[in-house]
């Protein structure tokens, strides 16, 4: 089934992270967004993928897919079009029906409620566990482990997506790290060397005011709002060594939001926005707004996660000599480490058997084939490059480095992303501590934690130390509110 002209691709929210946890804002992140990006995904092979029985002994089934995002280019539809003819060829009785999906988290939980959420939809790592427990997704399992290539899976991610006994209820498919994404044209207008991005947070600083001094533009932008300031507010603190929870020895989990490094981290912002005067005049920015701003050249550097270049170029018109990307600064502290996260496909509950088995199927074909195959690969990067869709966009391992690396390779002569200018960020990942996100209660620890952020940067005589007790404190009364 094609999609309809009006229906736009879905920039999936979030991208690159390696064996560890976490995931996104209140809207794609995702990544946190929040989301990366998936495209036309090929017919995956024998050899990979378990081979269909003839559609003579199948019932016609219906489902619809979250692979669409309101505001992305026709060229990236019509990569979709083609994904979706490829997967008819395979199974013919499935019929798919696109549906306009993005995820946000002041969203998704009316979306869930009303009933409105597609078949096959994606979530952020730090919303599993919540949608697991209270069996709001299907438990997949069975049909997930029938798959040949499940004992691939990197452990450390797929655990975003089971239960406490380790049954799998979605799958993970993308997974980014938190990074510093920086416009080098602002860089070499400011006096700046683009391929020389700051490596501490003190140059952060610096770089960030001469910026603002020489071009008139934001330095430094911070994500304040949908549940994305507290999002950031976490990147900053894992940077500097601390940590928004803890867990004690008996298993009692403590809301820790008023951490010595998280007060450095808003003390680090104040600083920029009021002696520095280097983050411009826009407080509110959430994941959609900071990208579209950065895309049209309004901001120097902000963090986000490393998969940003495909949603920029789909949604926002970025122009590809402007981007560049670096790994987020990390202190001189043995807990200091770059905050991860990623994207999770998840099914409907709203749903027959025979749907979720065809869930699964297009789950399988769709996100896992281009990760695990050659074929798969080749024909995903083939039919993203024809539809003018990134090819080659930095990720780290959802299952090994290995097959990562090798999948690589297979695309090699396809990328058509200026690889170069995300080498300050590939070139060092791999070797960096990977965080999780705070795996109890996350998204409501960040939407508390917004309007902290937003009290820093719009009230210069905020008091952080009130500000943090206060948001500790209903950040405990949460984590000890049993869920209804």
């Amino acid at each position: 089934m094609t999609v309809k002209p009006n229906l736009r691709f879905k920039a999936l929210a979030m991208v690159v992270v390696a064996m560890f946890a976490a995931s996104a804002c209140g809207s794609s992140t995702t990544t946190a967004s929040p989301s990366t990006t998936s495209a036309a995904t090929p017919a995956p092979t024998s050899a990979t993928s378990a081979a269909p029985t003839p559609a003579a002994t199948h019932k016609p089934v219906t489902i619809s897919v979250g692979a669409l995002r309101p505001g992305a280019t026709q060229e990236a539809v019509d990569a979709l079009n083609l994904q979706i003819s490829e997967f008819n060829a395979k199974y013919p009785w499935i019929t798919i029906e696109s549906q306009e999906y993005n995820w946000t988290g002041p969203t998704f939980s009316a979306e869930l409620a009303g009933g409105t959420l597609p078949t096959v939809f994606n979530i952020p790592f730090t919303d599993g566990k919540g949608l697991i427990a209270q069996h709001q997704i299907v438990n997949i399992d069975s049909r997930v482990r029938a798959l040949p290539y499940v004992d691939k899976l990197n452990k450390n991610v797929l655990i975003n997506g089971q239960d406490k006994d380790g049954k799998i209820w979605a799958l993970p498919y993308s997974a980014y790290g938190m990074s510093l994404t920086y416009n080098r044209t602002l860089f070499k207008a400011a006096g700046l060397d683009p391929d020389q991005p700051p490596t501490t947070w003190d140059e952060v600083k610096a770089d960030a005011k001469i910026i603002a001094t020489k071009t008139g533009v934001a330095g430094y932008s911070m994500m304040a709002t949908g549940n994305c300031g507290g999002w950031q507010l976490t990147t900053i603190t894992n940077a500097l060594g601390g940590r928004m929870e803890a867990v004690g020895a008996d298993g009692k989990v403590s809301a820790t939001v008023n951490n010595a490094q998280t007060k450095a981290a808003l003390a680090y912002l104040h600083g920029l926005r009021w002696d520095d005067n280097s983050m411009g005049a826009t407080f509110d920015y959430n994941w959609g707004t900071i990208n579209a701003a950065f895309a049209a050249g309004q901001i120097g550097m902000f963090t986000g996660g490393s998969d940003l270049y495909t949603a920029m170029v789909q949604s926002n018109e970025l122009v590809p000599a402007d981007y560049g990307v670096t790994i987020v600064p990390l202190a001189n502290d043995p807990n200091a480490g770059v905050l991860g996260g990623g994207n999770l496909a998840a099914v409907n509950v709203l749903t027959t058997e025979d749907q979720r088995d065809a869930a699964v199927d297009w789950i399988d074909y769709y996100y896992m084939q281009p990760l695990l195959t050659q074929d798969g690969a080749v024909a995903n990067a083939q039919a993203l490059k024809a539809n003018n869709q990134p090819v080659g966009v930095p990720a780290l391992p959802v299952f090994d480095k290995a097959t990562y690396d090798q999948q690589q390779l297979w695309i090699k002569d396809y990328t058509n992303v200026p690889t170069a200018q995300m080498t300050p960020f590939t070139s060092k990942i791999f070797t960096e501590p990977v965080l999780t996100e705070p795996l109890y209660n996350t998204q409501d620890l960040y939407k508390t934690l917004d309007p902290v952020v937003q009290a820093v940067l719009t009230n210069k005589n905020a008091d952080i130390n009130a500000l943090l007790d206060a948001a500790n404190v209903a950040v405990q009364k949460i984590i000890d509110t049993p869920a209804s």
